[in-house]
């Protein structure tokens, strides 16, 4: 269990890094009159925090112990919006990539308990990279045009930019997209 300990402890520094990452996003976006952009980052950010309390958590109801990591300053400006959510897809791709290391250190320990708590984390990664996904296909189909970014920006703020991919279960299963 020890081994496993270490690693979740590791992985903290994951989901802190990437809610602190967000953060900046979401205040770069607003700086830059994004309102809609900006809040969903803001949300995010708040939900990595929330799957880092998740894990620890799981640490604390297993009697092991916590150490919190030190988290890096961010990056504080991106050429673009397209870019940012580059780096959120590439962000996520990573995270899903510690998840999966730590369901298979979970698996060779025999750790049960720790594969029913990740099990939530590998569904819930398969949403996160889903979305991303979607939000940079439909940056790609706006291109330069700012009113096409100002509308998806609108639809951000309205809550209704990713019903499609949260509705039709895209995450669940794979399929379709923009």
């Amino acid at each position: 269990m020890k081994e496993l300990t270490r690693a979740i402890n590791d992985h903290l520094a994951s989901e802190f890094q990437a809610s602190h990452t967000y953060l900046a996003m979401s205040i770069w976006l607003r700086e830059k009159d994004l309102a809609g952009f900006s809040t969903y980052m803001l949300n995010k950010s708040t939900e990595e925090r929330g799957h880092a309390s998740r894990m620890i958590a799981y640490l604390v109801d297993s009697d092991e112990e916590v150490e919190l990591p030190t988290v890096q300053a961010p990056e504080r400006g991106w050429p673009s919006v397209n870019t940012l959510f580059d780096v959120v897809y590439d962000l996520e791709k990573g995270v899903t990539a510690s998840i999966n290391r730590l369901y298979s250190l979970a698996e060779q320990v025999g750790e049960r308990s720790a594969t029913a708590m990740l099990d939530w984390f590998v569904a819930e990664q398969l949403q996160e990279e889903a979305e991303a996904r979607f939000v940079r296909k439909r940056l790609r189909l706006a291109g330069d045009n700012s009113a096409a970014l100002l509308l998806l920006d609108q639809q951000f703020l309205e809550g209704t930019a990713l019903s499609y991919v949260k509705g039709n279960g895209v995450g669940a299963g794979g399929g379709g997209g923009a």
